[in-house]
């Protein structure tokens, strides 16, 4: 079993930043594929980024490509996400999730999640 754990959420104002973490508890973590979803008040849960097991493979959704980073420190089992330039379409409840095979856009290809972190960003 896998647990994830994101922190980093908060309240910001458009055109900030904030810098969001997932930690998860298991040792091989090098061997997993993390994404970033999120999910707005009655809207679908939707891709934001992924990591594969080494670093140098992302996948950003054109909505966040230039402005988000995704990066991981296997090292300290973490994956961070920072969002720069936030627009109020931001807006909502980040979840990270890890999976030891599909490396994927999909959520339904993940195995594993975390509880999710509250991202607001006002206009």
């Amino acid at each position: 079993q896998v647990s994830l754990v994101e922190s980093g959420g908060g309240l910001v104002q458009a055109g900030g930043s904030l810098r969001l973490s997932c930690v998860a508890s298991v040792n091989t973590f090098n061997s997993y594929a993390v994404g970033w979803f999120r999910q707005a008040p009655g809207k679908e849960r939707d891709f934001v980024a992924a990591i594969k097991w080494n670093e140098g493979n992302t996948n950003y959704a054109e909505s966040v490509k230039g402005r988000f980073t995704i990066s991981r420190d296997n090292a300290k089992n973490t994956v961070t996400l920072q969002m720069n330039s936030l627009k109020s379409e931001d807006t909502a409840v980040y979840y990270c999730a890890a999976d030891p095979v599909r490396y994927s856009a999909a959520y339904e290809n993940y195995q594993y999640w975390g509880q999710g972190t509250q991202v607001t960003v006002s206009s």
